[in-house]
């Protein structure tokens, strides 16, 4: 089907009542019923799809997440390189860190900090690692983030490296979502949902507490707090300038923010700043990143233009910013960030990576690419140290494409030509495939860009893995996948990526025109990429099997509910399907930005053809689809899979189900799972569009 011929979009809610809801009791996530009714469904997903071949494909997929060979990836603390590591020796991870000279050299000497595996042995928890807060200048204490099965929600307790213990009577927090910072040895500055009152709707905390040594983190004093309303609040400290300078970020809605100055007291005085924009102080200046035209000083700004002022000039009145960066045609802006004194500017030039420095000298600001980084590929830097107050200008970058595993580089404080550090081994054989990059054209005429991965030549009937996300400004672009690579690519398939509309691969206005009303539109861009594969002979709709997780999840159930024709199959992973009730589980109340508001009703006049859940309907052409959740998902919903699973099967589809008890908003807590979960979908869409195990060949 030609977009020329694609049934318009018709917004109109269900034709029932849209809270006449029979499955309600699915999201009680630990009810007896509920579980009954996951257990039963999973136990026949696994009986039905995890066949000896799902077996084989779930030990490479581990194997490859396992292996010792890839990139322990660091970051620096006090002349120490730190890293997480997960192996088949030790599933939960280890805390580890080593000597910078060592790890340049290739031959780390790991000193083991903490073995999580041991602890949660000890302590019968499933400990899930979630990071660390190191005490600046020390580093000998740090506030450790433990999740229980992988959620968001997480205890802190407070470590000592020289002993490698947790200290006895130190800060402990229970779990609740949110973390801390250090002020100093017996002071932490507490943005927490922990405590009654203390959450906004959306579970992320209320308030800033100041909480000293061997006190009560219930009784700490508030120094900052927002409206239940608001997303979140967060507090953060730095000493850039030599004093201790405190601010308080006042998260209202997903895309727009507040920026408060202060001190221990709490906040002296908000930035007189778009609460659209993104705001970083970095020593004595203040850059601002627009989301949104702003007229500053007289002059207009376009979005996503990165502008910087002296911050005691913007205290005292002064508007006179300077520009650093504007955008262009098909010019996007990616990210900012700063180090020793210079901002780095990533961005995309019609989807090419590009970085350009940003250094301050006596004639004025000058702008040069950071060299030896590739036109094409994926390409991310971000700075060694984690500290900027401490940091002497090393980068790190990372470069892959679908074909060339990612290679590790780091930049010298010069940030002249980097050196490459790491190289990823091969995950698999990737002769005879290649990269391509394509254009489909949406219902409304939109040119939406894909790449396209795979054997020379085509017989029209390629097995394709097709994906997207499209949502929240998050930029989708085609990386190594090894898991992929291996056990779809290397047999013959062909995976795609498509840069659909609400994503940022071309900045801000790529975004918008994805967003709210516009999410139907993101929706179509698929279908369309879909549509082209077909119309350029790649393959046939019945080959074309397409996988998306969370927001990528509403975009998988409205492939079924409106373009059902265009797939063979379909992989609904830890998803946003009932856009009535999102809102009102777990943290879907701090997306209303991006989606609407299902309770004011010229919002669901839209949300309504787009919640899959109550489109979906008897006697259509659906094809297979697998929802899969994780039951410790604490971020979206698992009852958004389980209602949807639960109504394509009343309505006589043979939808399939899958819940692993615990992960998080993600694929496992662990490596095992993280491949049981790959390989279990890679085995259904295969099955599902005909591609038998025993037409592949052995691995």
């Amino acid at each position: 089907m030609s977009p020329s011929t694609v049934t318009p979009f018709d917004p109109r809610p269900t034709r029932a009542r849209p809270d006449d809801d029979p499955y309600l009791w699915l999201e009680k996530i630990d009810g007896v019923d509920a579980l009954a009714w996951v257990e039963a469904r999973t136990a026949e997903t696994l009986a039905r799809y995890g066949d000896a071949a799902f077996a084989r494909d779930r030990d490479l997929a581990r194997d490859l997440l396992d292996r010792p060979d890839r990139i322990p990836f660091v970051s620096r603390r006090g002349g120490l390189l730190y890293n997480f590591w997960r192996d088949d020796a030790h599933p939960r991870g280890l805390w580890r860190r080593t000597d910078e000279a060592t790890y340049r050299a290739g031959d780390p000497i790991w000193e083991i900090l903490l073995d999580l595996d041991a602890l949660a042995a000890r302590e019968n928890e499933d400990w899930v690692w979630s990071g660390s807060v190191p005490l600046r200048d020390s580093y000998d204490r740090a506030m450790l983030r433990l999740s229980r099965g992988g959620g968001d929600a997480v205890v802190l307790r407070e470590f000592d490296l020289p002993t490698r213990a947790f200290v006895a009577d130190g800060f402990i927090l229970p779990e609740a979502k949110g973390g801390a910072v250090w002020l100093d040895r017996d002071t932490l500055l507490l943005s927490s949902a922990f405590g009654p009152g203390m959450a906004t709707q959306s579970g992320y905390a209320r308030t800033v507490r100041l909480w000293r040594r061997g006190a009560d983190p219930l009784d700490a004093p508030v120094v900052f707090e927002t409206t239940e309303r608001s997303m979140g609040v967060w507090g953060g400290v730095d000493h850039q300038t030599g004093v201790e300078r405190l601010t308080f970020a006042e998260q209202i809605g997903f895309f727009d923010t507040a920026l408060h100055i202060g001190d221990r007291e709490g906040p002296r005085l908000r930035l007189d700043l778009p609460t659209h924009a993104g705001v970083q102080l970095h020593r004595d200046r203040l850059s601002v990143r627009l989301r949104r035209p702003w007229i500053v000083d007289g002059l207009e700004h376009a979005a996503d233009t990165v502008l910087t002022i002296g911050l005691p000039d913007f205290l005292a009145g002064e508007r006179t910013f300077e520009v650093l960066w504007r955008p262009g045609d098909r010019l996007a802006l990616q990210g900012v960030f700063w180090s020793a004194g210079r901002l780095i500017v990533g961005a995309l030039d019609d989807l090419r990576p590009i970085y350009t420095v940003c250094e301050r000298e006596p004639e004025g600001w000058t702008r040069r690419p950071l060299p030896g980084l590739p036109g094409l590929g994926t390409v991310g830097v971000w700075p060694l140290d984690d500290h900027a107050e401490t940091a002497d200008g090393s980068l790190l970058a990372t470069v892959q494409d679908p074909v060339t595993p990612t290679t590790l580089l780091a930049f010298p404080p010069s940030l002249d030509a980097p050196a490459v550090l790491r190289r990823t081994p091969p995950a698999f054989d990737a002769r005879g495939l290649r990269v391509t990059r394509h254009e489909a054209v949406s219902s409304d005429g939109t040119r939406v860009p894909y790449v396209q991965t795979g054997p020379d030549g085509t017989d029209g009937d390629a097995p394709v893995h097709l994906t997207a996300y499209g949502g929240f400004r998050a930029s989708t672009l085609p990386v190594y996948r090894g898991v992929l690579g291996k056990l779809w690519l290397e047999r013959g398939g062909t995976a795609v990526t498509a840069n659909i509309r609400g994503g940022g691969e071309f900045g801000t206005g790529w975004h918008e025109a994805g967003r709210r009303e516009g999410k139907a539109r993101a929706h179509e861009d698929f279908a369309a990429v879909a549509a082209d594969l077909v119309s350029r002979g790649v393959t046939r709709p019945g080959r074309i099997a397409a996988e998306g997780g969370s927001n990528g999840g509403l975009l998988i159930a409205n492939m079924l509910t409106r373009f059902p024709e265009r797939f063979g199959a379909l992989f609904c992973t830890i998803p946003l399907i009932d856009m009535r009730r999102y809102a009102k589980l777990l943290a879907g109340a701090s997306w209303i930005a991006e989606y609407g508001d299902p309770d004011d009703a010229a919002d669901w006049a839209y949300l309504g053809g787009i919640s899959a859940y109550h489109v979906a309907e008897a006697g259509r052409p659906y094809p297979p689809i697998l929802l899969a959740t994780s039951r410790g998902d604490d971020r979206v919903h698992p009852g958004h899979a389980r209602k949807m699973a639960a109504k394509l099967r009343a309505l006589g589809y043979a939808a399939a189900f899958y819940e692993p008890a615990a992960g998080g908003h993600g694929y496992g807590k662990d490596n095992a799972e993280t491949a049981a979960f790959m390989a279990l979908g890679l085995s259904f869409l295969r099955q599902s569009i005909g591609w038998s195990a025993s037409a592949l060949p052995e691995a």
